[in-house]
């Protein structure tokens, strides 16, 4: 308990203003490079759910265009990634200004991914539980498949996460996340950019 609500929330506050003093040289490039590549903003935000459900806007680094068809909908995220994204994707670079998140209270280093609000009233009793804890930048699902793996096993993972936490585990996992990300593993399922949708049966 004293970890979680006092260990945790302090760690996570100090170590995101370490990494955003030590990693600003990076990120600098990275949005300069983005925005003359998108020709306009270089993030990507979004609202998300957080603890207790509480929504929140999310940021990213912005690794796509907004390529439109002629009925002005937005082509596939694989028809619009660019190239410096997949890169930045494959790093897991994309996820540095959810430093900012972190510093805000909004997320965690280590919890479940923050998912679309349009999923929350599509979770059953056990999936709502992984609303009990602050969202994570990483997570015991991401280094066990992450985009890799069914909707039903992240659950599984999540509220194994939520029932296991401690620093030791915390560490595993932060750990885990540096080798997946130097091995660039798991980031696509199946060969697409991204998921597919949650439907609540899925």
């Amino acid at each position: 308990m004293i970890y979680k609500f006092l260990v945790k929330p302090s760690f996570d506050f100090c170590f995101a203003c370490i990494l955003l003093c030590v990693l600003i040289p990076i990120a600098l490039f990275l949005i300069f490079t983005l925005i003359i590549q998108n020709s306009g903003s270089p993030f990507f935000h979004q609202t998300r759910p957080g603890k207790n459900g509480q929504l929140f806007t999310i940021y990213k680094l912005k690794t796509m265009r907004d390529t439109r068809n002629q009925a002005g909908e937005l082509l596939p995220d694989k028809d619009r990634i660019t190239e410096l994204g997949k890169i930045i994707r494959k790093l897991s670079l994309d996820e540095l200004p959810q430093l900012w998140n972190v510093l805000k209270g909004d997320m965690s280093f280590v919890g479940p991914r923050p998912l679309l609000p349009e999923y929350l009233p599509l979770y059953n009793k056990e999936q709502q539980r992984r609303h009990e804890v602050k969202p994570g930048i990483t997570g015991w699902a991401q280094v066990n498949g992450r985009n890799a793996i069914s909707w039903q096993q992240k659950f599984e993972y999540d509220l194994w996460y939520i029932q296991k936490q401690s620093f030791i585990l915390d560490l595993k996992i932060v750990m885990l996340t540096l080798m997946k990300v130097f091995k660039t593993q798991d980031v696509n399922a199946s060969g697409q950019i991204t998921m597919e949708p949650f439907n609540g049966k899925n």
